[in-house]
Protein backbone atom coordinates (compact mmCIF):
# COMPACT_ATOMS: atom_id res chain seq x y z
CA UNK A 1 0.00 0.00 0.00
CA UNK A 2 1.04 3.69 -1.06
CA UNK A 3 0.18 5.51 2.21
CA UNK A 4 0.65 9.07 1.70
CA UNK A 5 2.68 10.73 4.37
CA UNK A 6 1.56 14.11 6.43
CA UNK A 7 3.99 16.72 6.26
CA UNK A 8 3.45 20.88 7.11
CA UNK A 9 2.99 22.17 3.10
CA UNK A 10 0.37 19.53 3.02
CA UNK A 11 -1.27 20.87 6.06
CA UNK A 12 -0.39 24.45 4.57
CA UNK A 13 -1.99 23.43 0.62
CA UNK A 14 -5.23 22.17 2.83
CA UNK A 15 -5.92 25.42 3.85
CA UNK A 16 -5.12 27.28 1.13
CA UNK A 17 -7.32 25.42 -1.05
CA UNK A 18 -10.36 23.64 1.11
CA UNK A 19 -12.40 20.44 -0.40
CA UNK A 20 -15.75 21.80 -1.02
CA UNK A 21 -18.69 21.00 2.15
CA UNK A 22 -21.54 19.04 0.64
CA UNK A 23 -24.75 20.52 2.57
CA UNK A 24 -27.27 17.86 4.31
CA UNK A 25 -30.70 17.99 4.27
CA UNK A 26 -31.00 20.07 7.46
CA UNK A 27 -28.97 22.68 6.09
CA UNK A 28 -30.58 22.50 2.74
CA UNK A 29 -33.56 23.09 3.70
CA UNK A 30 -32.80 26.40 5.86
CA UNK A 31 -31.00 27.24 2.64
CA UNK A 32 -33.56 26.82 0.11
CA UNK A 33 -35.95 28.77 2.69
CA UNK A 34 -33.31 31.69 2.27
CA UNK A 35 -33.80 32.18 -1.32
CA UNK A 36 -37.58 31.32 -1.96
CA UNK A 37 -38.25 33.73 1.01
CA UNK A 38 -37.06 36.67 -1.48
CA UNK A 39 -38.07 34.89 -4.73
CA UNK A 40 -38.93 31.97 -6.79
CA UNK A 41 -36.27 29.72 -7.94
CA UNK A 42 -35.75 26.24 -9.89
CA UNK A 43 -33.52 23.30 -9.04
CA UNK A 44 -30.33 23.86 -11.25
CA UNK A 45 -30.35 27.55 -10.25
CA UNK A 46 -30.56 27.09 -6.63
CA UNK A 47 -27.34 24.92 -7.34
CA UNK A 48 -25.46 27.82 -9.23
CA UNK A 49 -26.79 29.88 -7.12
CA UNK A 50 -24.85 28.80 -3.73
CA UNK A 51 -21.85 27.96 -5.61
CA UNK A 52 -21.82 31.40 -6.57
CA UNK A 53 -22.51 32.93 -2.88
CA UNK A 54 -20.96 30.20 -1.12
CA UNK A 55 -17.84 29.04 -3.21
CA UNK A 56 -17.17 26.18 -0.63
CA UNK A 57 -20.42 24.66 -0.38
CA UNK A 58 -22.01 22.06 -2.79
CA UNK A 59 -25.30 20.39 -2.84
CA UNK A 60 -26.10 17.40 -4.78
CA UNK A 61 -28.54 16.51 -6.91
CA UNK A 62 -30.08 13.71 -4.47
CA UNK A 63 -30.14 16.09 -1.22
CA UNK A 64 -31.80 18.99 -3.27
CA UNK A 65 -34.72 17.07 -4.62
CA UNK A 66 -35.59 15.36 -1.14
CA UNK A 67 -35.29 18.54 0.54
CA UNK A 68 -37.64 20.34 -1.77
CA UNK A 69 -40.06 17.18 -2.00
CA UNK A 70 -40.16 17.62 1.82
CA UNK A 71 -41.10 21.40 1.80
CA UNK A 72 -44.09 20.75 -0.77
CA UNK A 73 -45.16 17.72 1.37
CA UNK A 74 -44.79 20.37 4.77
CA UNK A 75 -46.74 22.60 2.39
CA UNK A 76 -44.34 25.31 2.57
CA UNK A 77 -43.58 25.88 -1.11
CA UNK A 78 -45.44 25.23 -3.94
CA UNK A 79 -44.29 24.43 -7.94
CA UNK A 80 -45.36 25.30 -10.77
CA UNK A 81 -43.77 24.67 -14.92
CA UNK A 82 -42.53 27.74 -16.91
CA UNK A 83 -40.73 28.66 -19.95
CA UNK A 84 -37.99 30.81 -19.13
CA UNK A 85 -36.85 33.18 -22.14
CA UNK A 86 -33.92 32.38 -23.87
CA UNK A 87 -34.14 28.63 -22.28
CA UNK A 88 -34.59 25.19 -23.72
CA UNK A 89 -37.31 23.12 -21.71
CA UNK A 90 -39.36 24.65 -19.17
CA UNK A 91 -38.28 24.32 -15.54
CA UNK A 92 -40.17 23.84 -12.38
CA UNK A 93 -40.15 26.67 -10.82
CA UNK A 94 -40.35 26.93 -7.19
CA UNK A 95 -42.07 29.63 -4.48
CA UNK A 96 -42.77 30.15 -1.33
CA UNK A 97 -46.62 29.49 -0.14
CA UNK A 98 -47.66 33.22 1.63
CA UNK A 99 -48.94 30.90 4.64
CA UNK A 100 -45.34 29.87 5.14
CA UNK A 101 -43.54 32.39 5.16
CA UNK A 102 -42.96 32.34 9.25
CA UNK A 103 -42.14 29.61 9.18
CA UNK A 104 -39.65 30.04 5.86
CA UNK A 105 -38.25 33.12 7.70
CA UNK A 106 -37.35 31.10 10.76
CA UNK A 107 -35.53 28.51 8.92
CA UNK A 108 -34.12 30.85 6.62
CA UNK A 109 -32.54 32.65 9.61
CA UNK A 110 -31.10 28.91 10.88
CA UNK A 111 -28.87 29.23 7.69
CA UNK A 112 -27.64 32.88 7.89
CA UNK A 113 -26.73 32.16 11.39
CA UNK A 114 -24.65 29.18 10.77
CA UNK A 115 -23.36 31.41 7.66
CA UNK A 116 -22.45 34.18 10.15
CA UNK A 117 -23.96 36.57 8.36
CA UNK A 118 -25.16 39.73 10.03
CA UNK A 119 -28.77 40.72 9.95
CA UNK A 120 -28.15 43.27 7.26
CA UNK A 121 -26.89 41.07 4.91
CA UNK A 122 -30.23 38.65 5.04
CA UNK A 123 -32.16 40.58 2.40
CA UNK A 124 -29.85 41.21 -0.08
CA UNK A 125 -29.27 38.62 -3.21
CA UNK A 126 -25.30 38.40 -1.94
CA UNK A 127 -25.40 38.27 1.41
CA UNK A 128 -21.60 38.86 3.01
CA UNK A 129 -20.35 37.36 5.60
CA UNK A 130 -19.69 38.83 8.95
CA UNK A 131 -15.52 39.74 9.55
Amino acid sequence: MNAQRLTFEGIYQFFQTPQPVFLNQELTVCYLMSVLVRSESYGTELVQQLQQDYPNYRLSDTILQNSLRFLEKQALITSYWKKLEKRGRPRRMYHLRPEARSKAEDLAKLWWEHMGLAPADRSTPEPTPVV
